[in-house]
Order: C-alpha cells, then structure tokens, then sequence
C-alpha cells in the first residue's frame, strides 16, 4: 500500500491537492511511513 501525503498548511496555501501535485508538494510514502501532525493522506489501494 502506498499513500500521498502533503502537509494540510501547503494544502490550504495553494487550494487544491491538484495544484499541490503541480508544485511539487505531494510526496509518496509506503507502509513504513510515520504520520506526522498536520499530514493529509491520500491511501492508495491496488485491487
């Protein structure tokens, strides 16, 4: 499983997770990552 993060500041700063993706503020994490306090997570799921 993997999951898009951006920290929910950028995410208000710029209006859009779209926008986000376009300025390079949306980071791809695994499994092994540890949520920190601000953190909005998109989970990605292969079916």
């Amino acid at each position: 499983m993997t999951a898009l993060i951006v920290s929910a500041q950028d995410l208000i700063a710029v209006g859009s997770v779209h926008k986000a993706r376009e300025q390079g503020l949306v980071r791809l994490e695994g499994k092994d990552y540890i949520v920190q306090d601000g953190d909005v997570i998109l989970f990605c799921f292969h079916a």
